[in-house]
């Protein structure tokens, strides 16, 4: 038999193994031919979309704190005065309070406190809400202004007016002084003849009327309002000191045939965080209708307290 000569680079596998290498080459040339172009448009789509918008910064607050462990017992005391003519057992409930339902705690907090007897009632209540928005233009801090500001509406509390920028009159070129107004020297004012007090035609002032120098007369400078005579100070207000800002609400009404309930509200915003404290007391037959200023005086402190409690 006769044998075929042995010739190299014509067998089969070789000629295999050529063919995969070539293409092989081929590809990864075409690869790095789509690839280099990509950088190039990428540059061109971003140079298009011009600069990113500037971020709104986020709150001050990211977790908030456990209500019903946050207010001292001897606070409570002192809000809950029916509790200490209970049995142990019921008054170390009492104290303890009843935490609100919420699914998520670093956003929303509540508790609340009771403590009752036969003749007079007593509720106390926190909520706490952390406010987040979720515009990137709008920041947190401005989405809580926003929510306690519809708070404060709902309460039929004005909003604390803007006070119109002052104005200080014309200078002299020169002088740095008043350029109106302003007297000449000697008191006169710049009329000829004119003397302090005494009108330019050279009269005197008439019997009675206040001279220049007189001080004004009693009463109200045009355009005020005099005060309202029946004001007590414990009216529904702003407050002051309190957070960033606060606001107090205050209400009696009537309860059955002859029960009374004042409700207070305390509410407050520090940063990005709205407190609400919510002070109840009900009496019925013949208790005299709950204290405005004590009531008030009591839930003021409790808030104070709080808004100390979230600087920490």
């Amino acid at each position: 038999m006769q044998r075929k000569r042995y010739t190299p680079g014509r067998t089969g596998s070789a000629a295999r193994t050529a063919v995969v290498l070539t293409l092989g080459l081929g590809l990864g040339i075409g690869l790095t031919g789509c690839s280099a172009g990509t950088p190039a448009e990428d540059v061109a789509v971003d140079a298009k979309a011009g600069p990113a918008a500037p971020v709104a910064p986020p709150g001050r607050y990211r977790t908030l704190f456990e209500p019903c462990g946050a207010v001292p017992q001897a606070t409570l005391r002192d809000l809950l005065p029916g509790a200490a003519a209970l049995a142990d057992p019921e008054r170390d409930k009492a104290y303890r309070g009843v935490a609100a339902v919420t699914y998520d705690t670093d956003r929303r907090v509540g508790c609340t406190w009771k403590a009752d007897t036969p003749d007079v009632s007593h509720r106390l209540e926190l909520d706490i809400e952390r406010v987040v928005s979720y515009d990137t233009a709008v920041s947190d801090d401005d989405r809580a202004q926003e929510v306690y500001v519809r708070k404060q509406l709902a309460a039929d509390i004005p909003l604390t007016p803007t006070a119109p920028p002052t104005t200080t009159p014309p200078t002299s070129p020169g002088t740095g002084t008043p350029s109106t107004g302003a007297p000449t020297p000697g008191g006169t004012s710049g009329a000829p003849g004119a003397t302090a007090g005494t009108p330019a035609d050279g009269t005197s002032p008439a019997a009675g009327s206040p001279s220049s120098g007189a001080p004004a007369t009693e009463g109200p400078a045009s355009g005020a309002t005099p005060a309202d005579p029946a004001s007590t100070g414990l009216e529904p207000r702003v407050l002051e000191g309190l957070g960033d800002i606060a606001y107090l609400d205050d209400a009696l009404s009537t309860v059955g045939a002859n029960g009374r309930q004042r409700a207070i509200s305390v509410v407050f915003r520090t940063s990005n965080v709205i407190v609400t404290v919510s002070y109840r007391e009900q009496t019925t037959g013949s208790v005299e209708a709950p204290d405005s200023g004590e009531l008030q005086e009591k839930a003021r402190n409790l808030a104070r307290l709080l808004a100390e409690r979230l600087e920490e």
